[in-house]
C-alpha cells in the first residue's frame, strides 16, 4: 500500500473495495442506520484520498480506517444528542410560553368578567361554567329567553373589546 501516497488509484480503489462492506457493518452496528454507515464510510475514504500523501500508510491501515470511522460515528452522535436535547429544551420553552400565555390570558378574561354587570356576569357563569342552556337560564333568571342570548350577545362582544387577547 505504499503506492497510495504516489497517487496509484488502483492501490485505492482495491482498498477501498477490501474496506468499504466491513467498514458499513462496523458503523451500522453502531449508528442503527445503514444510509448514515454508507455516507460515513464514503467521507472516511475521501478524506483519506484528499489527505493521502500526508499520511503514513505502512503499519496500521485497518486500524487507522477503523478509527476513523469509530471518531466520526461517535462526532455524529453527539452531534445528535445535542440537537435532541436543543430541540426538546426548545419545546420545553414553548410548551412554558404556551401555559403562561394562557394563564395570562385567563387572569385578563377573568377580570373582565368580574367587571360585568351582575346580570351579565351570571349569563356568563351559567352558560360557559356550568353549560347551561339558554331557557334554562332564562328560567333561572326569571327572564326571557332572548333577554338571555342578547345580553351573552353583548357580554362577549364587551370581552373582546376589553380583553387583549393578543400574545404579549
Amino acid at each position: 500500500m505504499e503506492h497510495l501516497t504516489t497517487g496509484h488509484d488502483e492501490e485505492f480503489r482495491q482498498l477501498y473495495q477490501k474496506y468499504y462492506r466491513p467498514g458499513v457493518h462496523f458503523l451500522t452496528s453502531i449508528l442503527k442506520d445503514k444510509e448514515e454507515a454508507e455516507n460515513m464510510v464514503q467521507d472516511v475514504f475521501l478524506k483519506m484520498w484528499l489527505r493521502k500523501e500526508k499520511l503514513n500508510f505502512d503499519a496500521h491501515l485497518q486500524a487507522y480506517i477503523f478509527t476513523s470511522l469509530k471518531n466520526i460515528a461517535f462526532d455524529y452522535l453527539k452531534k445528535l444528542a445535542k440537537d435532541e436535547l436543543a430541540r426538546v429544551q426548545f419545546l420545553q420553552q414553548m410548551q412554558n410560553t404556551e401555559a403562561t400565555v394562557e394563564e395570562e390570558t385567563f387572569l385578563r378574561l377573568s377580570r373582565a368578567v368580574e367587571r360585568l354587570s351582575e346580570k351579565r356576569k351570571m349569563i356568563i357563569r351559567l352558560t360557559i361554567e356550568e353549560g347551561k342552556s339558554y331557557q334554562e337560564i332564562a328560567d333561572i333568571m326569571q327572564i326571557s329567553k332572548n333577554t338571555v342570548k342578547n345580553q351573552l350577545i353583548k357580554a362577549k362582544q364587551h370581552l373582546r373589546n376589553t380583553v387583549d387577547f393578543s400574545v404579549a
